[in-house]
Formats: structure tokens, C-alpha cells, sequence
């Protein structure tokens, strides 16, 4: 039996790219997982590499990097944005700006009364515990 377990992780290892044993650390790191059963393991190293590919493929095919027939990071951000499947990534690939730019940005809020600055770090330090 073990050497059919072997086998088949062997196998497994060539039909996926990303690392299982990475994957492993991430999932346990959910305090709701006590164990990871192969199989839900590799599926879900299976589908993060399918979305990731999906993502890449969507975000070149409708970017501008295809002009210099590369996948910028713009391209990336411009997705998360802009197309509904991929907003919820728009926090994790939020568009560059210019710091003057968002120094200003600052300024006017501190201008207007706004205390955004204070709700925002609340709401990551929230995101981190659900994560």
C-alpha cells in the first residue's frame, strides 16, 4: 500500500506545478483544518494553479502588455478592478499610484475631516483574523 501511495503522489507531483507541501502548510494554518486528506490537497493545488492561469490568460489577453508581449502587473490590477470575477482580489492588487499622489490624497483627507486612515488599518487587522 505504501509503495501505490508513493506512486500515486509521484504522479500527483507531475500533474500539478505549485508545491503540495507549500499548499499542506497553508491549509493547516486555517485553525478550522486538523487534518488534509491527498486528495482535497492536490484538488486544491490543482484549482489555485487553473485560477491562477485563468487570471494571467484573462488579465494578458485584455491588458496592455500584449503590446510588448509581456504580463504586467498593471495588466493584473486592471482585472481586479474592472472584470466582476476578480474584484474580490482588488485589496491584494490594488492599482500603483504615485506616492506625491497619494500624499496629496492624504492631505485632502485630512482636509476634509475624514479619519479613513484609522477605519482602514481596523478593517485589515479584521481581514487578518478571518484569513
Amino acid at each position: 500500500a505504501e509503495m501505490a501511495a508513493a506512486r500515486l503522489s509521484g504522479t500527483e507531483n507531475r500533474l500539478v506545478s505549485l508545491p503540495l507541501s507549500r499548499i499542506r502548510v497553508i491549509m493547516k494554518s486555517s485553525p478550522e483544518v486538523s487534518s488534509i486528506n491527498q486528495d482535497a490537497l492536490f484538488l486544491t493545488a490543482k484549482a489555485t494553479e487553473l485560477f491562477v492561469q485563468y487570471l494571467a490568460t484573462y488579465s494578458y489577453k485584455h491588458g496592455r502588455g500584449k503590446e510588448k508581449n509581456a504580463l504586467t502587473y498593471s495588466d493584473l490590477s486592471h482585472t481586479a478592478e474592472e472584470c466582476e470575477t476578480f474584484q474580490f482580489l482588488a485589496d491584494i492588487l490594488p492599482k500603483k499610484i504615485l506616492a506625491s499622489k497619494y500624499l496629496k490624497m492624504l492631505e485632502k483627507e485630512k482636509r476634509d475631516g475624514e479619519v479613513r486612515e484609522d477605519d482602514d488599518e481596523g478593517e485589515e487587522e479584521e481581514d487578518e483574523d478571518e484569513a
